[in-house]
């Protein structure tokens, strides 16, 4: 599991200084503003960015553009952002941002989960020690440029806004150019708001911002303000402020060309596939896919550690990989591995052998440490990309968070890592990639999605900083699940854990997540029951604020005949299908089985396969492939694979 330790940055509470009301997210993408969005008063949010854009000179819609792209106009009640980026306008104060590990280093989870080989334990690295770049200093600026303290512009949204305000405007001056009302005119400032240190990256966040300001945008904060930015479809910006960049520049550092969108800012920092010790090697296997294997899914990951350590990390060949880093103050994308070669980051071979691992900066265990929208778009835009590519489904059975990764037998379950947590917005992300997750059923459909008002939802976790203690209140994708249709019953169990259930962050026992899809088993009012885990295991779904839609699709049940079938964590061949040579594989299941009666929903038909790959040199590597397939299922937080011949599927 992700270490649980003390915050990167001072916590901070500070009452706003602004309504207090909480209303839930109006639109997670831009759209265009109807024209009574807003009352003709205005916030007094509104009016702030009016009145900074006229004191310092700047447009008001580039004002409001790069303050969407950064906090999606949201003050996060002077929380710091997992950068140390604060308010609306995300400005930076990280003196401690560098954490000391990823989180890779803790748990007993083996990130390659191949038992071929004996288990990979990273050790903890030294944190990166060096001087902290522009993009994480900003506040400091801001503080100078405005004469305001850096308290204030940490805790007062209004003075946050001027801050950014003052800090376009010192960058236009800078670049030469006048005050312009016309905001086509800002694109050079705007590219170098970002304090990225490439050009390519600033001109990719200046592009994302435009892209705002062209589509418009409106919602209501998490204050309660409703906030509206006009559309601009016209507006084509002057990059000539900007040399050498454009909307598909790319800086690479070297001459390998990264796998990305144009769209994106990205670089290619390999991870060193070298030979080191006695006959030892890492820190990836090179492959062939997806000619030698299907690509089937991308798994996310938070870092647990800060950009700069972690690219440390992954360079050393004596760690594990993963295939992307995303920055979270921008967005920006490190490639590490090539798509065809096999990271090892999931802790599941099986998975690992058909996966894309993307870990993006961040903190499992700190509610309050916020992700920004940059990271957020340029992790869309990159799966987007992905899924296009490698003809990946966007579901949550193939978009895999590192939660929903299957240990890959009984002992290895209570190790299996938890990240991205309970606060990774799962269904703000899925608008992005273009796949809402929405009622596909009537109102008693055999099937639910999880969908609860990530704004508004906040279950109680426990244990973020100190065992036990309560962490800070938050939205979540999370929704727990009890034994009976009262929250005064018990938590479901999780066999495989050997443990009783807690509200712990890192548990897992008894909650579902957003996205993902369960067979529905009963209904008590305002609680929906669901299949899982081989139990029937209940929910709160008020009709006025539903936690779950109805949805339609296939699902697995024991064929006729069988009282139960073994359920399985990684999809492994038949042993007759080994060739001499090759150690067979155990197809070991899980503590768990699917009993008569119950039924989960399917991702779809997998090959039973095993790639051989446990030397450096590759002439030796092969995929086996069985005759036998499997299912893939939802079956309890994480997925499993069940075999094709002991289930019958069907659409419910």
């Amino acid at each position: 599991m992700p270490a649980v330790r003390p915050a990167p940055w001072p916590r901070r509470r500070s009452p706003c200084r602004c309504s207090a009301l909480t209303l839930p997210l109006l639109g997670a993408a831009p759209s265009a503003a109807p024209p009574d969005a807003v009352p003709s008063d205005g916030t007094r949010l509104q009016k702030a960015f009016g009145a900074a854009a006229a004191a310092y000179e700047v447009p008001r819609s580039v004002l409001l553009g790069v303050s969407y792209l950064q906090s999606r106009w949201d003050t996060h009640d002077g929380a710091p952002s997992v950068t140390g980026g604060y308010g609306p306008m995300h400005l930076t104060d990280a003196r401690t941002a560098l954490a000391a590990m990823s989180h890779h280093d803790g748990g007993t989870e083996d990130p390659r989960g191949d038992d071929a080989r004996p288990p990979l334990r990273p050790k903890a690295r030294t944190p990166h020690t060096g001087s902290l770049p522009d993009r994480l200093a900003t506040l400091p600026r801001a503080a100078e440029l405005t004469g305001l303290s850096a308290g204030r512009l940490r805790d007062d949204p209004a003075a946050n806004v001027a801050g950014g305000a003052a800090l376009l405007a010192e960058a236009q001056r800078e670049l030469g150019g006048a005050p312009s009302e016309d905001p086509a005119d800002w694109y050079g400032a705007v590219a170098r708001f970002s304090g990225t240190d490439d050009a390519a990256s600033a001109a990719a966040y200046a592009d994302e911002v435009y892209e705002v300001i062209r589509a418009g945008a409106h919602r209501v904060t998490d204050t309660g303000e409703p906030v509206v930015l006009a559309a601009r479809p016209e507006l084509v910006p002057d990059r000539s402020a900007l040399p050498g960049t454009g909307p598909r520049a790319v800086s690479t550092g070297s001459a390998t060309t990264p796998e990305c969108p144009v769209t994106v800012s990205c670089e290619w920092i390999p991870a060193p596939y070298e030979e080191f010790g006695d006959g030892d090697y890492g820190n990836h296997d090179l492959s062939d896919r997806p000619a030698s294997q299907s690509i089937r899914y991308i798994v996310v990951h938070d870092t647990e550690g800060a950009w700069e350590g972690v690219l440390d990390m992954v360079q050393d060949p004596t760690y594990v990989s993963w295939h992307y880093s995303l920055r979270s103050t921008d967005g920006h994308i490190a490639q590490h591995v090539k798509a065809k070669d096999v990271a090892w980051h999931a802790g599941n071979w099986y998975v690992n052998a058909g996966s894309i691992g993307l870990e993006h900066e961040g903190f499992l265990a700190e509610p309050d440490a916020w992700y920004t929208e940059a990271m957020y778009r340029s992790s869309a835009r990159l799966v987007r990309y992905l899924s296009a590519k490698y003809d990946i489904p966007l579901d949550r059975q193939h978009i895999l968070g590192h939660d929903t990764v299957p240990g890959t037998t009984a002992a290895t379950v209570p190790g299996m890592h938890t990240d991205p947590g309970p606060y990774w917005d799962w269904a703000h992300y899925f608008e992005l990639l273009g796949s809402p997750f929405e009622a596909t059923a009537g109102k008693n459909g055999g099937l639910v999605t999880i969908r609860p008002d990530y704004a508004t939802h906040g279950p109680v976790f426990t244990g973020c900083e100190t065992a036990g203690e309560p962490c800070a209140v938050h939205g979540s994708s999370a929704v727990r699940l009890y034994s009976d249709h009262d929250e005064k019953s018990a938590l479901i169990r999780d066999i495989g854990l050997g443990s009783n259930p807690t509200t712990g962050v890192n548990d897992l026992s008894s909650r579902v997540s957003t996205g993902q899809q369960y067979a529905a088993a009963g209904r008590w009012g305002d609680w929906t029951a669901i299949w899982y885990l081989g139990q029937k295991a209940w929910f709160r779904n008020p009709e006025e604020r539903p936690t779950a839609v109805p949805a339609a699709g296939r699902v697995v049940t024991p064929r006729k005949g069988l009282d139960s079938v073994p359920v399985y964590g990684r999809a492994y061949p038949e042993k007759a299908a080994y060739p001499e040579g090759v150690p067979a594989q155990e197809v070991s299941p899980l503590p768990y089985t699917l009993l008569k009666g119950q039924q989960y929903v399917t991702g779809g038909k997998v090959p039973g396969e095993y790639l051989y790959a446990v030397t450096f040199d590759r002439s030796s590597h092969q995929v086996v492939r069985g005759k036998e397939p499997y299912y893939q299922i939802q079956f309890g937080h994480r997925v499993a694979f069940v075999q094709a011949a002991d289930v019958t599927v069907r659409t419910v």
